[in-house]
């Protein structure tokens, strides 16, 4: 494991700690990593109109874009389930997608082991901005 690949997620663990789940008791943390090497974090958001809970990984992007952040490489992402790797819900690999197909996606165990996917694998045949002339 790269030293950048073990910082990304520790982070993204440390971000789990973080998280307002008082409804699922589902805590997530997610972790960005730029083109220019910021890892910028994000963790689940709930809310009592459940419609308006926001995942970690689009926490992690709204913070990125709102920091200055447009080109990623890779995210990771974890959750309290130890004996096997979920990966992120369709709402935020769309949300990924946005920003490329080329990202490297670490699932992440509570324990710090990974597995490396990419974004195309999670979201095969994708909707992107090229459909609407864009990038």
């Amino acid at each position: 494991m790269t030293d950048q690949v073990q910082e990304l997620v520790a982070e993204c663990l440390r971000a789990r700690d973080m998280a307002y789940c008082p409804y699922s008791r589902f805590p997530v943390g997610a972790a960005v990593l730029s083109a220019d090497g910021a890892i910028i974090t994000g963790c689940n958001v709930e809310n009592a109109s459940y419609g308006l809970t926001v995942c970690a990984e689009r926490t992690a992007i709204q913070r990125a874009v709102a920091e200055g952040h447009r080109h990623f490489t890779a995210i990771a992402v974890t959750c309290d389930i130890k004996d096997r790797f979920v990966g992120p819900c369709g709402a935020c690999r769309q949300v990924l997608m946005e920003f490329g197909s080329d990202w490297i996606v670490y699932l992440t165990k509570p324990d710090g082991s990974y597995k490396e996917t990419s974004l195309s694998q999670l979201l095969p045949l994708a909707f992107s901005p090229s459909h609407l002339g864009k990038n």
